[in-house]
């Protein structure tokens, strides 16, 4: 059966078993477009507002589901703008795919109008770029692209469509079905030898991270655990992938680590680290493991290859799946039991509180959500101070999740809230945002509202830059510069896309306000008052500008 490209494309997509492809249309892949016009149903497009939103929805989508995410975006400015969302799911190590439209192949390397060198610009950012530019070679390269998305440490893939290429015709087979590719396991004798070398140890801990666990990898390393009573640590924003409930999860090592945690990774002498990548924030900046030789002995266990001594050379390097490797261990047994109730203990003790300076107080706000949110709640947020929030002081059970950016790209949470909504329309989604966050991808509540995937937006809003402003007081205290906002009414701008919105001004009004929000069934933006001054949980603007001053006059 002969096809154009654009429909062979499209075909495969959909015998690969993608449902959903988030992007902003482009007359560059008009072919795709008419082909989806007849997938309806099977392989559906969201029509986002900006293909940075579209990117990072399709990330998202990586990240929720354990599948492609797929984006589908223009040549050019549409591609530069989605390139955020390529960097955020390389760095979150999640499968994504973006496909770009691209000037035809007899007018490449003349700067046509908006073409670019996709291999050159993204070569860096994704797992791999590449160029189809024969429609013969479509299923070929897409079954490679989307094994390279899933395997060995997840990550994105950008393939660019010729527009030529998309209207030729051609009577090769679309993909039948996606390759079945099972996880490398562990090598017995690396097992045994780990587990000779937790057993041998005073003080074990496990670091666990990545997004690519099953249910049954996730409960057999819950289940090696707490039969070896060994403390379980998550790397940045993964804490969502260990049960917090369980009396041996001890924290999350990322920003504004607490020092518990921080103490638990240096004074370790065994670390069992599985499916991480040793990034700054769960190294705390590389300064808690020594480069390159880590004075703790160090099992790293990973898929691919590449990230077992990167930057760490380990004591044990194991290839393997996380989830082949969590079945495969048997429990061990050692003198810590105390090692592992103080480092529960002192992550229990800090969920307690001072009152914040606020007209709204986010601890009781977020206590309040920990009792009333039901147990498969999808948490999301952008970056700022305000993500600490939900990363520090909610507790994720077995079937919550957080979709959040390792790369602390603002902008995330919302289209990351409303992909979660329409890959499942039944749970309940809740996007923090800070008030600089919402508005760089405020207006994908138009998507929101077009296909009826409305999270609650619950809007931090102190009118700064919180994140700068603080590194501001603290390195330049007294000297503002560039992090005042002057914000909109932002009830009326969420109602103006279909929204509930109200504005909460006390936290007494807290607990109604968010119950009508759950009610509605438009979704809802609760903008929230929030003190300048409540930056941190335990630390004021004016005593984080107060103690740099007192430090300059030391200086």
């Amino acid at each position: 059966m002969e096809r154009n490209g654009g429909r062979l494309l499209v075909d495969s997509l959909v015998a690969l078993g993608a449902a959903k492809a988030f992007g902003v249309p482009g007359e560059s892949y008009l072919a795709v477009l008419d082909a989806l016009h007849d997938a309806k149903g099977r392989l559906d497009f969201v029509n986002c507002r900006n293909e940075g939103g579209a990117a990072f929805m399709a990330a998202a989508w990586g990240k929720l589901t354990g599948q492609p995410g797929l984006c589908f975006v223009t040549r050019g400015p549409g591609v530069t703008n989605a390139s955020i969302g390529v960097h955020t799911a390389m760095q979150d190590s999640v499968p994504m795919i973006l496909f770009v439209g691209q000037v035809g192949t007899d007018m490449k390397g003349r700067e046509a109008f908006q073409e670019i060198d996709y291999r050159a610009v993204f070569g860096t950012v994704a797992k791999w770029a590449v160029e189809i530019d024969d429609a013969d070679r479509i299923p070929e390269i897409l079954a490679r692209a989307w094994t390279t998305a899933l395997t060995g440490r997840p990550g994105p893939v950008v393939i660019a469509l010729p527009e030529d290429m998309l209207t030729s015709l051609t009577d090769a087979a679309p993909l039948t079905g996606p390759a079945r590719i099972v996880e490398p396991a562990p090598a017995p004798a690396a097992l045994e030898e780990a587990r000779a070398m937790l057993a041998a140890s005073a003080r074990p801990l496990i670091l666990l991270g990545g997004c690519n666990w099953t249910e049954a990898g996730r409960k057999a390393l819950q289940d090696f655990a707490e039969q070896s009573d060994i403390p379980v640590i998550a790397a940045f924003r993964y804490q969502d992938q260990f049960d917090n409930f369980s009396a041996v999860y001890a924290g999350e090592a990322g920003v504004a680590m607490s020092a518990h945690v921080k103490a638990l990774i240096r004074d370790a002498d065994t670390i069992l680290a599985i499916n991480t990548r040793f990034g700054e924030m769960t190294t705390d900046g590389y300064t808690l493991l020594s480069v390159p030789v880590p004075v703790q002995k160090l099992i790293h266990v990973h898929a691919s290859d590449r990230e077992i001594g990167k930057v760490y050379q380990p004591t044990l390097g194991i290839q393997a799946g996380p989830n082949a490797f969590a079945a495969a261990l048997a429990p061990v047994k050692g003198n810590w039991a105390g090692w592992r109730a103080r480092a529960r203990a002192e992550w229990e003790a800090g969920f307690d509180l001072p009152p914040q300076p606020s007209p709204v107080d986010m601890g009781i706000v977020t206590a309040h959500l920990r009792d009333v949110l039901p147990e498969d709640a999808i948490l999301t947020n952008g970056a700022g101070n305000f993500t600490v929030w939900p990363n520090k002081f909610y507790r994720f059970g077995p079937k919550a999740r957080l979709l959040a950016p390792q790369s602390g790209a603002m902008g995330y949470g919302l289209p990351a809230a409303v992909a979660a909504r329409i890959a499942d329309p039944d749970r309940m989604v809740v996007c923090f945002a800070g008030d600089g966050d919402f508005q760089m991808n405020c207006q994908e509540l138009a998507t929101a509202l077009q296909y009826g995937a409305q999270p609650i937006v619950l809007l931090l809003n102190n009118g700064i830059y919180g994140t700068i402003r603080a590194h501001q007081e603290r390195q330049y205290p007294a000297r503002v510069s560039g992090t005042g906002m002057v914000n909109p009414d932002f009830v009326a701008l969420a109602r103006a896309y279909g929204m509930h919105a109200e504005r909460v001004e006390r936290t007494t009004d807290f607990p109604a306000a968010f119950a009508r929000a759950r009610a509605s069934r438009t979704g809802a933006v609760l903008d929230l008052d929030i003190s300048p001054e409540a930056l941190t949980p335990r630390q004021t603007l004016s005593q984080i500008r107060a103690a740099a001053l007192k430090a300059k006059e030391i200086e």
